[in-house]
């Protein structure tokens, strides 16, 4: 094959070059605890590897999966601040478990204080933690990779999560979403409505 025919991405026309994700690294890590980070860190990296794997761009799912939890370490109270600057609707679960709302922080943070324009990367943070009906295969990845990654606390789930992940994205979100909501209702936990809808889109497209 001609070079001309067979055109490879180089540093320079990536925009998201070793530079860059270093500098994003730097920053986040300031914002996160030493935990945190090894699970970002981890992340990170499946979602590269399962980018490669279903056609993907791996360094676009690199920074979303390095800045997914971007704004996890913050407080709740601050968390509920922010949302009331950026004019975030707030549901009944977040009002009951602020921390879910680092996820569409997150989404605003990306892009207002790491300078992320890509739409694709933003719309993947939002929906990291709830998901979304039809959800695009990058943003599948981002929330597949959330869970699967090996610093996750093992669950009976995982290996066939795991499995499904790098084979059938939207088996792999049926999997995750069905055993999500079988652990929040043996805790008693508010489940957010877009959950769901998110889990009755995937078990019913893979029915």
């Amino acid at each position: 094959m001609k070079t001309s025919e067979h055109k490879m991405v180089t540093q320079q026309e990536n925009p998201y070059s070793e530079e860059r994700i270093e500098k994003l690294t730097e920053k986040v890590a300031k914002q996160l605890d030493e935990k945190r980070m090894k699970h970002t860190l981890s992340v990170a990296h499946t979602a590269s590897c399962m980018a490669m794997r279903f056609g993907e761009d791996p360094y676009k799912a690199y920074v979303a999966g390095l800045l997914h939890d971007c704004a996890k370490g913050l407080k709740n109270k601050k968390k509920l601040e922010l949302a009331g600057e950026y004019g975030i609707e707030i549901n009944e679960a977040e009002k009951d478990n602020p921390d879910l709302l680092h996820a569409k922080l997150g989404s605003i943070l990306a892009k207002e204080e790491y300078g992320i324009e890509d739409e694709d990367i933003i719309s993947a943070i939002r929906y990291h933690t709830t998901g979304k009906p039809d959800m695009t295969p990058f943003e599948m990845i981002i929330y597949i990779a959330d869970f699967i990654e090996i610093h996750r606390k093992p669950l009976m789930i995982h290996d066939k999560a795991r499995k499904a992940a790098f084979t059938d994205l939207e088996e792999a979100m049926r999997v995750i979403l069905e055993g999500t909501l079988a652990y929040l209702g043996k805790k008693g936990a508010m489940v957010d409505p877009i959950t769901q809808e998110t889990y009755r889109y995937y078990n019913e497209k893979q029915a």
